[in-house]
């Protein structure tokens, strides 16, 4: 649900709410939006922490690091 998507969002990259609705939207309307960019151990990191969240509540929410 787009509350899961935002709380991650706001628990695994630091973003305040607001931007993180702005950024859920995104991956409502579009398929992807930019949860950040980070060197690419921290984004391991996150992506492994999302994954395990997504997989615990039971959600097929999915993030992937992409070189920029």
């Amino acid at each position: 649900p787009m509350e899961f998507v935002v709380h991650v969002l706001e628990t695994v990259f630091s973003h305040p709410t607001p931007a993180a609705v702005k950024i859920m939207l995104s991956i409502h309307h579009r398929g992807v939006g930019v949860a950040g960019v980070f060197p690419y151990e921290i984004a391991e990191t996150k992506v492994d922490t999302v994954a395990t969240m997504a997989r615990e509540a039971g959600f097929p929410l999915r993030a992937t690091i992409e070189k920029a």
